[in-house]
């Protein structure tokens, strides 16, 4: 049975959804959209509703460019923007709303030694599995800083080809265990449906949650995790571990019924 609420948060609704937390974080890809695709009107316009009753944090391995098309370029203007952390490549970069823009607070980048290196091992572990294609829809390797990103299709691949690539993880499960073998100074972590995300050693999720914390004031007590790959070999998992309570989902849809029960709850502490 699937874990909905961990670490103890109480069921408060018929969908499992807690009391609001102070400050909510989602995953990007698969949690908030599709996979590389925009937010739908209704995750929009429920996202806006939720900035209004407590802070937001979207923490997911994509870059800030793919957080710019996804996210923010869907929103309207109105929302208290100052509320709206974002923590892009699993939160190993920080920006906030500062003087009108969008501003790095921190970035722990790669040394050009460990990029090399992951970049080696990924290509090679790939070739070795069979699982490098020769022709892919945009980029099959990315440098995004402080984060190497492989995707097997290539970060432009249509999302139904993406979903049929590997159904049951088994094929990002068996490269990530080889490029882990390969990288003993860097995790190695599932991303979406065909990536596999590379970063520092406890520079991952986990680490960009604790960080906002600490900038926040906020503790983790006090904040919701929802993410679709809580399992252990996601990049959503080092958030569970960090003991976050959190929620697991499968796609935008489940997603926006969770928060449709806290913006309800909302209401409840309110009356």
């Amino acid at each position: 049975m699937r874990e909905d609420v961990a670490q103890g948060a109480e069921p408060r609704s018929p969908r499992g959804a807690a009391t609001l937390p102070r400050l909510v974080a989602f995953d990007l890809d698969d949690t908030l959209a599709p996979s590389k695709s925009p937010l739908t009107p209704r995750m929009t316009s429920i996202l806006v509703r939720l900035l209004d009753v407590c802070e937001v944090c979207v923490i997911s391995g994509g870059s800030y460019e793919q957080f710019r098309r996804q996210l923010l370029a869907r929103l309207p203007e109105g929302p208290d923007l100052r509320r709206l952390h974002l923590m892009p490549t699993c939160g190993t970069r920080y920006l906030r709303w500062v003087g009108g823009t969008w501003t790095l607070q921190y970035a722990e980048d790669l040394s050009d030694e460990e990029k090399r290196a992951a970049v080696d091992a990924i290509e090679e572990e790939a070739r070795r599995l069979g699982l490098w294609e020769p022709d892919t829809r945009g980029p099959a390797i990315e440098d995004r800083g402080s984060q190497i990103t492989f995707s097997a299709l290539g970060q432009d691949a249509p999302i139904d080809a993406k979903a049929a690539w590997d159904p049951g993880g088994e094929k990002k499960a068996l490269l990530r265990s080889a490029i882990q073998g390969r990288l003993p100074g860097l995790e190695v972590r599932s991303g979406g449906s065909t990536s596999i995300d590379v970063t520092r050693v406890g520079v991952d999720k986990a680490y960009g949650m604790a960080r906002l914390a600490e900038l926040t004031g906020i503790g983790y007590a006090d904040m919701l995790f929802v993410g679709d790959r809580l399992d252990p070999d996601g990049n959503d998992y080092p958030v569970r571990r960090l003991g976050v309570p959190t929620r697991a989902v499968h796609g935008w849809e489940e997603t926006a019924d969770v928060v449709e029960d806290l913006l309800a709850q909302a209401v409840t502490d309110v009356a």
